[in-house]
């Protein structure tokens, strides 16, 4: 899978550009502040239907138009796919995919396989649970489509849940209806935690042969699903009667508190190498090598899922790895239509001989 071709309308500093790409790396340098990630954001958006850097579609729009236009060209194994966004600062985003519109955003999933590693990833062994079940949830979605909407499905009752919980105190009566949203939650979330476990099962299949290739066999590496509903993987038949239990069970302090205290979105994963726990004890180079092995194990468990190479964003992630974990990750992705932004030319030595595009950007004008 590779992205022909990418045009843009008004999108952050690009009154109008138009893009052909190589199929194997295509390099965008140029000093900071000149659009380098926003060719990027650009391309991450045709993938998953927005963008990696604001939760407000508005924001990418230039400042002088009301409306934004990305397009792109995606060819896959069986054929050619023609992707569209259209952004605008009063209406509602427009998703076109083959000029058909989609009427849900989880209906672009797949569409264009994409991973994204930028610098922010290689805080994510050190940084909270959030991220890495947000890491899990974004994964898992663009290879399960209908995972997206239980996700989705579940925080809406999780929602209300913590609704009725806030207001309970005053209406304890309210305590019947709880029971009914107690039922929805277990049965969506149980079916989160199944898949996050499966998921992370195959994953482990991948990680780590690549970790142990990028630290010269020094490290294993490990990934835990660290649940607060299940003690072990062994009771995940029981899965759904352990929830419900739970729930049951911390309802009184889940009034006092107003919050529910249990459940997929309480949970984290846990990353070890050679058996202990990177978040805690890691330096932080064994971080970032652990976050660059959970990337590319991304790739060849996507590549496997679904029979074609997802495109691979590399958003100046060069200038924070040392140069040997620089020349890892460059052998690593030999296989896969990459693009990488740098500021530095002197990253160019790593691509010398290699099959490339190079775009140079300055004053916000491609070359």
């Amino acid at each position: 899978m590779y992205i022909e071709n990418i045009k843009l309308l008004n999108y952050r500093n690009y009154s109008q550009l138009n893009l052909s790409f190589h199929p194997k790396i295509n390099i965008i340098i140029g000093p900071n502040a000149q659009g380098k990630t926003n060719i990027i954001e650009a391309i991450y958006y045709l993938g998953i239907g927005k963008s990696h850097r604001t939760n407000k579609d508005r924001e990418v729009i230039n400042w002088d138009s009301e409306n934004s236009y990305i397009k792109g060209s995606i060819v896959h194994n069986n054929g050619k796919r023609i992707l569209e966004i259209g952004l605008s600062k009063n209406k509602k985003k427009i998703i076109k995919n083959n000029g058909v519109v989609l009427e849900k955003m989880g209906e672009l999933l797949g569409k264009a396989n994409i991973v994204l590693f930028s610098p922010e990833d290689l805080k994510l062994i050190k940084e909270g649970p959030i991220e890495r079940r947000n890491f899990l949830d974004r994964e898992i979605s663009n290879i399960k489509p209908q995972y997206y909407y239980g996700i989705i499905k579940y925080n809406k009752i999780l929602a209300q849940r913590n609704y009725l919980l806030k207001n309970m105190v005053k209406q304890p009566s309210l305590e019947d209806t709880i029971s009914l949203w107690d039922e929805q939650l277990v049965e969506v979330g149980s079916r989160i935690i199944h898949s996050r476990i499966y998921f992370l099962k195959k994953l482990n299949n991948y990680i780590n042969k690549i970790h142990r290739e990028i630290t010269d066999d020094l490290e294993d590496i490990e990934l835990f699903y660290q649940s607060n509903i299940l003690k072990s993987q062994e009771e995940l038949k029981d899965i759904k009667n352990i929830f419900k239990e739970k729930l049951t069970k911390g309802r009184g302090l889940d009034i006092k508190r107003g919050v529910t205290g249990v459940g997929p979105h309480r949970d984290d994963l846990k990353v070890n190498a050679n058996g202990i726990d990177l978040r805690i004890f890691g330096s932080q180079g064994q971080q970032r090598t652990a976050a660059l092995s959970l990337k590319l194990s991304i790739l060849e468990l996507i590549n496997n899922e679904v029979g074609e190479t997802p495109i691979l964003l590399l958003d100046d992630v060069l200038s924070e790895l040392d140069e040997m974990r620089q020349k890892k990750l460059i052998k690593s992705i030999s296989n896969a239509q990459s693009f990488i932004t740098c500021a530095d030319e002197n990253y160019l030595k790593h691509f010398v001989n290699k099959e490339k595009n190079i775009f140079s950007i300055k004053n916000g004008q491609v070359v």
